[in-house]
């Protein structure tokens, strides 16, 4: 199995945030978390542009919670942008919103999606979704090799 990095959480509530933090730390998790607070900020850390231009600082994730309701760029529109970016192609996004629209639901995974969650309204649902998280993307799945991260 190869270690996953660094965690990009794409989100803009900083409540959300904090409880997301919150539940990955009950659950064990230790990955570096990397906050981006809408999807422009999302796409310029991707990219490695601007203020993410440090690599050793803000390095590639090696998986995206994407929320959808987002400022300045959607979610969706980010998960376009993405999967548009030969070197990014392959990056394991998950998509973690308040909406359980099937719309919302058909568009993620029609753009590349790996999984969409609907954020949990309870801690121990978090912690929960927290450890399923861990469990399957971070411990038992084999991530896809990026441009920029060699082996780990």
């Amino acid at each position: 199995m190869v270690s996953c990095g660094t965690i990009l959480v794409v989100e803009d509530d900083p409540n959300d945030v904090f409880f997301l933090q919150y539940a990955f730390q009950e659950a064990g998790i230790k990955n570096p978390i990397q906050v981006a607070d809408d999807g422009q900020q999302a796409i310029d850390y991707l990219q490695g542009e601007g203020a993410y231009a440090d690599r050793s600082r803000f390095p590639l994730p090696c998986l995206v919670l994407l929320d959808l309701k987002l400022p300045v760029k959607m979610g969706l529109d980010v998960l376009g942008w993405v999967r548009n970016q030969s070197q990014l192609q392959h990056l394991l996004v998950i998509v973690l919103t308040s909406s359980s629209n099937i719309r919302d639901v058909d568009d993620a995974y029609r753009l590349g999606a790996r999984a969409f969650l609907v954020k949990p309204v309870s801690t121990d649902d978090r912690i929960e979704m927290a450890r399923a998280i861990k469990r399957f993307w971070l411990e038992l799945n084999e991530p896809p090799s990026l441009a920029g991260r060699g082996p780990e």
